[in-house]
C-alpha cells in the first residue's frame, strides 16, 4: 500500500470510530425507574437525539471531503502527515463534544453557553487544522497527483478553506447567544460541505 493509502485507511479509522462512538450518548430509559410513557421519557432525551444527528453528518462530511481532498494526493511529506494527526486530534474531541453540548444544550445560561462554545471551539479548531492541510497540499504541487491541476486546488481554497473559517468563527458568537441555535448553525454548515467544495481540474 502506497504512504497516501496508508495515511488514508489511519484517517478512515479515527473517522470511523469517532462517528461511531457519537452513539453511545443515546441513553435507553431504564424501566425500572421509568415514569410517565416511554414516549415521553424518549421525548425528553430530544438534545441528545439532535446533537447526535447533527454531529454524525459533521464528521461524516468531515469523512467524504477528507476523502476528496486525498484524491488529490499521489504522495504525502512529513508535514502532511502531521497536519493530517492535527486534524484527527480535533475530529477524535468531537464525540466528547457533543455528549457536553447535548447534556447542557437546554440548561440555559452560562452552562449551556460555555457547552455551545467548547463545541464550536473544537470545530473551529478542526476547521483550521483541515485548513491548513489543504492550503499545504495547495502551495504544494509536488504533492499533487497526475492529472490534478495545481491553479484549480489553489482555486478551491476560498470556498473549502476560508469560508469554512468564516462560518465555524460565526458560531462562536451565536454560541454565546443561543445553544440551539448553535447546533443549527453547526447543522447547516456540514449542509454547505454536503456539495464538493474541492476542485482537481479548472
Amino acid at each position: 500500500m502506497s504512504e497516501t493509502g496508508r495515511t488514508a485507511a489511519f484517517s478512515d479509522g479515527v473517522l470511523a470510530i469517532a462517528v461511531t462512538l457519537l452513539v453511545l450518548d443515546l441513553r435507553v430509559p431504564v424501566r425500572a425507574t421509568l415514569e410517565g410513557s416511554l414516549a415521553d421519557a424518549l421525548g425528553h432525551e430530544w438534545p441528545s437525539y439532535a446533537a447526535y444527528v447533527t454531529s454524525f453528518l459533521v464528521v461524516g462530511i468531515i469523512w467524504v471531503n477528507h476523502h476528496a481532498v486525498f484524491e488529490l494526493l499521489g504522495r504525502v511529506d512529513r508535514i502532511v502527515l502531521f497536519l493530517n494527526l492535527l486534524l484527527l486530534m480535533l475530529v477524535a474531541a468531537i464525540p466528547f463534544t457533543t455528549s457536553l453540548f447535548a447534556e447542557y444544550l437546554t440548561a440555559g445560561g452560562a452552562r449551556a453557553r460555555t457547552a455551545a462554545l467548547v463545541y464550536s471551539g473544537v470545530a473551529l479548531g478542526m476547521s483550521v487544522a483541515f485548513a491548513a492541510l489543504f492550503g499545504y497540499i495547495g502551495r504544494h504541487p509536488a504533492l499533487l497527483a497526475a492529472g490534478v491541476d495545481a491553479v484549480a486546488v489553489r482555486g478551491s481554497i476560498l470556498r473549502f478553506s476560508v469560508v469554512g473559517l468564516a462560518l465555524y468563527a460565526l458560531t462562536m458568537v451565536i454560541a454565546v447567544f443561543s445553544a440551539p441555535a448553535t447546533l443549527a448553525a453547526h447543522a447547516a454548515i456540514a449542509l454547505y460541505y454536503c456539495f464538493r467544495q474541492t476542485r482537481a481540474t479548472a
